[in-house]
């Protein structure tokens, strides 16, 4: 007799994370897209109101795996904070660390679901936990509307997560994959509102089926600007702290643009001892063109002790023949993915 025969059978799980957003949200008026309060609506009920997710015997499940829900947070994702990331990094640690749990499922707001993609991968991909998919999804109508769209794009996060074929951090909206790399909110109101700009989508849900085009994190082509490397063990524990993330303020080049604001948050760090300021990165124009005053400014900084990283408020393209400029390279990251990848590689400096 094999000693497989005495192995207790344990079921598949993906585990759903909610954190409220428009997906959670309510309108008064079931044809009212826009005036709705968001984050009302508990994971729970939100997977309850989906009748394909369950189960003969009443249990929560799709495609063979049971599903297990935890409300992390309840906010609108324009509030989106680093206490919230703590608990979602922490949550995702835990589950990814039971055999069972086959992947992650994350709802989240659209306006910031761009940077805590971005900010899970880079602290999960960094410390090797990504042996299974953590996929964020969303909504751009709430969830009492005529039409929402919640629902479907939950169906198809699902998908993904009960799949092999993505162990990576992306997210899931209209059909399509992101990475979290690549991924930016570009409309503000129709429900395909996420693109990858050149790069393209990994590849698209059609009917709870996957169509996979490209998955550059298993092929370890993921390249990011962080000038240092911590453990998985130092990040969470410094997660504990709230403060654990050095300040990194983003400014704006545009017609106009003087500099004044640099050397306020300048004025700002000589007054004050609690969390001064350790980075800026510049949202430049074009090919990461700064106008003559902000780039002074941006200089005193960085003579201050200011790390300067220089991004492009362009929406697509990377910025072509910059190596060799005063100012640390992005990498290609946007701005608002820049300033996170900063921050974390100032942590031990």
């Amino acid at each position: 007799m094999t000693s497989d025969v005495n192995k207790q059978f344990i079921a598949k799980q993906i585990v759903v994370l909610g954190t409220g957003g428009t997906i959670a949200g309510k309108s008064a008026s079931a044809t009212d897209n826009v005036d709705y309060v968001a984050s009302e609506v508990g994971i729970e009920t939100l997977l309850a109101a989906i009748p394909s997710l369950g189960d003969a015997a009443g249990k929560a499940s799709y495609g063979g795996c049971e599903l297990l829900c935890e409300q992390v947070a309840q906010v609108d994702s324009k509030d989106m904070t680093f206490e919230v990331w703590q608990r979602l990094l922490e949550r995702c640690t835990h589950w990814l660390a039971q055999p069972q749990v086959q992947g992650i499922v994350i709802t989240h707001g659209t306006d910031t679901l761009e940077e805590t993609a971005f900010f899970l991968h880079s602290v999960l991909k960094t410390h090797n936990f990504l042996s299974k998919p953590v996929v964020l999804t969303c909504a751009m109508r709430p969830s009492t509307a005529v039409a929402p769209d919640g629902p479907q794009n939950l169906l198809d996060a699902l998908a993904v997560a009960s799949s092999d074929q993505i162990q990576a951090v992306v997210a899931v909206c209209a059909g399509a994959i992101h990475s979290a790399v690549d991924v930016q909110k570009v409309h503000n109101y129709r429900l395909d509102a996420f693109s990858s700009g050149d790069a393209g989508a990994l590849g698209y849900v059609k009917e709870g089926n996957l169509v996979v085009y490209r998955n550059l994190y298993q092929k370890n082509e993921l390249k990011m600007p962080l000038s240092s490397v911590f453990t998985a063990s130092a990040a969470i524990n410094n997660i504990a702290n709230l403060n654990f993330l050095p300040r990194v303020e983003i400014v704006l080049n545009h017609s106009g643009a003087t500099g004044e604001v640099v050397l306020d948050l300048l004025a700002q760090r000589t007054a004050t001892s609690f969390n001064k300021l350790a980075g800026i990165v510049v949202a430049a124009t074009g090919n990461g063109t700064i106008s003559q005053a902000l780039e002074r400014a941006l200089q005193t900084a960085e003579a201050a002790g200011v790390v300067v990283w220089r991004s492009s408020r362009c929406a697509f393209g990377t910025l072509v023949g910059r190596e060799a400029t005063q100012f640390g390279d992005s990498g290609g990251l946007t701005p608002v993915k820049a300033r996170i990848a900063l921050m974390l590689s100032l942590i031990h400096h």
